[in-house]
């Protein structure tokens, strides 16, 4: 067992032992900029789902995936029902989490703070401590194409991914981050013709060029989504940011490119022991985390304002539209010449 499993097992005994003293429950604290204006919601933990959870997402605007046996090789996605009350926030979950897709699916292996939807209505799924990142179609029951991260020259362990909503700056790319040393990478889809994707265009990014040090984001970084700077507290467009190791989750500012401007770090929720996934209510915008450990929870903020982000585009939409138009040029270039 490599140093950084070690590590991440250590966090997770001290996050239980926490949990067993009820200050896992009770010990989340919204920052100073939020407090006013957003709630704090323990919903506690889902029947049927293992414990250390992973990276979450919605399927539809009342199913819920979520990882369960999180970074392991048994891991896998569940799906399970939320319940919710007049407004339309949730109130909690209905029934028992079952295998998303089926009794025999194996979606989810080694999941981790990354599990989203991407173009095409494909499930992006990260894999760690193996440095993976999964695709699995529409309808399929396990991953359809799995790319090695480590030789596109992703630090391990990959941890967790997002792609930037449209609207935003940088809106389609995608955005990865490694779990324990915070490396941060950008890069872009690119259509397989399998209906996966390849990831082109991966590259570092140093997130304060004003210090000799490559920076990468401090914390454990884990599972991170995107809000819209009309709400409140917020004032840009910004990231939020499950930190597994300092058992919080913070709040970036982002740059021209859709990266997370590291000085504009400011506290979002302290004492989250084990913050992990992040995602976004469909219906209501509120904020929905998961946690490895910590009493293996689910956790609501609400008080957003605006919905959430439209949806992801569709990756390079124009150069396939052009590279079919072209296709069909030559189709009927060729005929001709063959009539002639």
């Amino acid at each position: 067992m490599n140093r950084s499993i070690h590590q991440r097992l250590g966090l997770v005994v001290v996050a239980c032992l926490a949990a067993g003293g009820g200050a896992s429950s009770h010990a989340q604290v919204l920052g100073a900029d939020f407090v006013a204006d957003y709630t704090i919601t323990d919903l506690a933990s889902v029947d049927g789902l293992p414990a250390l959870y992973g990276g979450l997402t919605f399927a539809d605007n009342n199913t819920l995936l979520i990882g369960g046996n999180a970074n392991s090789e048994p891991g896998r996605i569940y799906s399970v029902g939320v319940t919710r009350d007049s407004t339309n926030r949730i109130t909690g979950f209905s029934g028992t989490a079952n295998l998303y897709r089926g009794p025999a699916a194996m979606i989810g292996e080694y999941n981790d703070g990354g599990v989203v939807f991407g173009p095409g209505g494909v499930l992006f799924t990260s894999r760690w401590p193996v440095n993976q990142l999964g695709q699995t179609k529409p309808g399929s029951t396990d991953e359809d194409k799995i790319i090695d991260m480590a030789a596109l020259g992703i630090a391990g362990s990959h941890a967790a991914l997002n792609f930037v909503p449209g609207g935003f700056a940088g809106a389609g790319d995608v955005k990865m981050v490694s779990w324990g040393g915070g490396e941060w990478y950008s890069g872009t889809l690119s259509p397989d013709g399998f209906g996966t994707y390849d990831l082109t265009g991966v590259s570092p990014i140093d997130l304060d060029v004003s210090t000799p040090a490559f920076e990468g984001l401090p914390g454990g970084p884990e599972g991170f989504t995107y809000v819209s700077g009309l709400n409140p507290g917020f004032g840009v467009n910004s990231m939020l940011l499950s930190e597994f190791s300092a058992g919080t989750v913070a709040v970036y500012s982002m740059d021209a490119n859709g990266d997370p401007i590291l000085s504009s770090r400011r506290s979002f929720l302290d004492g989250l022991e084990g913050a992990e996934g992040a995602a976004l209510d469909p219906l209501t915008g509120d904020f929905l985390f998961s946690t490895y450990g910590g009493g293996d929870r689910l956790v609501l903020v609400s008080g957003f304002t605006q919905p959430p982000p439209p949806p992801v585009p569709e990756p390079a939409a124009g150069a396939l539209m052009l590279a079919g138009l072209v296709t069909m040029l030559l189709m009927a270039r060729r005929r001709f010449a063959a009539r002639g």
